[in-house]
C-alpha cells in the first residue's frame, strides 16, 4: 500500500494496558535476532546472521538491494537487511517484495545505548510471534498510516553490549505494506509521548527476519531495495 497523502493529525493513547494483540499475533517461545555482524559494503551497512537448522539464503546485491530465500526448522531463525551506522531520524525508502509464511518480519530494525533499546518498526508480517508478552502503549496516525505501539522486555540476553537485560519498542503497522517511506522521527516521537525514551543511536536497517517459534517454520522470499 502507498503512503497516505492527506497528512493526519497523530493521535497517541499513551496509557499502558495489558497485551493486546493485533491481528494474526500468537505468543510461542523465544526468538534471538542479536550478535549480528556489521559489514560496511557497497549500498550501505549490510548484516546477516542466523542460528540453528534450516536454509537461510541472503545476499547483498549492490546499491542498497538484498535478496533472501528461507525455509526454516525448529530453533533456527535469521536477519538479513541493508541500512545506516548510525540510525537515527532519516526519511527510508524502500521498495521491493516479501512473500513470507510463518513467524518473521519485514521492519525497520535498530539498536541504542544508554538506554540500550532494541526496536523494530513493522512493516509487513504473516505471525507476529513475540518471545515475551507485550504491553501496548497506545496508537498513532500520520500520512504514513497508523501504528499499534508495544514494548517487551527482554532478560539475560544477548545484545550489542553482550548479555544483558533491555527493553524491546514496537511500532506495528495496521495495514501491511512492503513498499514507501518510513520516517523514523515519526516513531521516535510518539514513542517519547509514550514514555519510551531511546538513547544514542547505534545502527539501524530494514531487514528480513525469520525465526521457528514451537510448530511453526519460517519460509518465503524477499527482495528489497533501500534507499
Amino acid at each position: 500500500m502507498v503512503s497516505f497523502s492527506v497528512l493526519a493529525t497523530a493521535v497517541l493513547a499513551v496509557v499502558p494496558c495489558a497485551f493486546t494483540a493485533p491481528n494474526g499475533l500468537t505468543t510461542l517461545i523465544n526468538h534471538e535476532t542479536v550478535g549480528k555482524q556489521l559489514q560496511a559494503r557497497q549500498g550501505g551497512y549490510y548484516s546477516f546472521w542466523s542460528e540453528g537448522g534450516g536454509s537461510f539464503n541472503c545476499n547483498q546485491q549492490g546499491g542498497g538491494k538484498y535478496t533472501c530465500n528461507w525455509s526454516g526448522q525448529k530453533g533456527g531463525g535469521f536477519v538479513a537487511g541493508t541500512g545506516f551506522k548510525p540510525g537515527g531520524s532519516r526519511a527510508v525508502k524502500y521498495s521491493g517484495t516479501y512473500d513470507a509464511k510463518g513467524p518473521g518480519y519485514l521492519a525497520l530494525y535498530g539498536w541504542t545505548r544508554n538506554p540500550l533499546i532494541e526496536y523494530y518498526i513493522i512493516e509487513s508480517y504473516d505471525i507476529l510471534a513475540p518471545g515475551e508478552p507485550w504491553t501496548k502503549k497506545g496508537n498513532f496516525t500520520f500520512e504514513e498510516g497508523t501504528y499499534e505501539l508495544y514494548t517487551s522486555q527482554r532478560v539475560n540476553k544477548p545484545s550489542i553490549e553482550g548479555t544483558r537485560t533491555f527493553t524491546q519498542f514496537w511500532s506495528v503497522r495496521t495495514e501491511k505494506r512492503v513498499g514507501g517511506t518510513i520516517t523514523t522521527s515519526k516513531h521516535y516521537d510518539a514513542w517519547s509521548k509514550a514514555g519510551m525514551r531511546l538513547g544514542g543511536h547505534d545502527y539501524m536497517i530494514l531487514c528480513t527476519e525469520g525465526f521457528s517459534n514451537g510448530t511453526l517454520l519460517p519460509s518465503g522470499t524477499s527482495s528489497i531495495t533501500v534507499s
